[in-house]
């Protein structure tokens, strides 16, 4: 019998990671490969929520928006976002899945608004929610609006997929001598001044005794062991 560590995750996907070995934009084997490991934990009876980012569309703080003003740079930011959530959607369609995509910003044309307690029916029914536009606001990065929205719908833990398996003591391609964290708490994650996420989303984690696992999403089966508990990646608690 397999074993879950939690019921309901939230799963954080940067933009850059749909790229895969692309400059830029969507590369479909990678989505495809990332819808995979998403469907098999949903049929393991996880409820699973996405926050993704739109860093391989455009991201409000790269040098492409450089004299542009911040807000407005932001705010195409997150529409890049919801272009991601739709590609994302249509990929676990035709994988058989059922998906919504809900958007912090009215674009009902295209996709549904948030609405706590909808998103919450949809995922007690057994659908993936996939969150788009971020927060809906200008200044907060997409990692704000996994915590944000992980803390609203009582996820259990926020899984921050990345390229990197866990979080080190150091960055492990400068720094052979760098050690993987199996475990580390919110405090000692600060006293070491480790990046695991902005400050603004750790704080709102830390605060609302959310825990973070952080793992690699290019590693094979990886998903599937953070959400059965086991040692992947770094698990960062109270």
């Amino acid at each position: 019998m397999t074993v879950l560590a939690y019921k309901r995750v939230l799963l954080k996907l940067s933009g850059e990671a749909l790229m895969g070995d692309d400059a830029y934009g969507i590369n479909r084997a990678t989505i495809e490969r990332m819808v995979a490991d998403v469907s098999e934990v949903a049929k393991m009876g996880i409820e699973v929520a996405i926050v993704i980012g739109g860093g391989n569309i455009f991201r409000g703080v790269a040098p492409g928006a450089q004299g542009m003003d911040r807000a407005t740079a932001d705010y195409m930011g997150m529409l890049a976002t919801v272009m991601n959530s739709l590609a994302l959607a249509d990929a676990m369609r035709q994988a058989g899945m059922t998906a919504r995509v809900m958007s912090a910003i009215g674009i009902e044309q295209v996709v549904e608004p948030y609405v706590r307690p909808k998103a919450l029916q949809y995922l007690e029914e057994g659908k993936i929610v996939v969150f788009a536009a971020g927060t809906g606001n200008p200044f907060f990065t997409t990692d704000t609006a996994a915590a944000l929205r992980g803390a609203e719908i009582g996820a259990e833990v926020v899984l921050k997929a990345t390229k990197v398996d866990g979080v080190y003591s150091a960055d492990p391609k400068k720094d052979a001598t760098a050690t993987r964290y199996a475990t580390i708490t919110f405090d000692e994650a600060i006293a070491k001044h480790l990046q695991v996420m902005d400050a603004t989303a750790f704080a709102l984690c830390r605060d609302q005794k959310l825990p973070i696992r952080v793992f690699s999403i290019t590693k094979p089966g990886a998903l599937k062991r953070a959400v059965q508990g086991e040692d992947e990646g770094t698990l960062v608690h109270v």
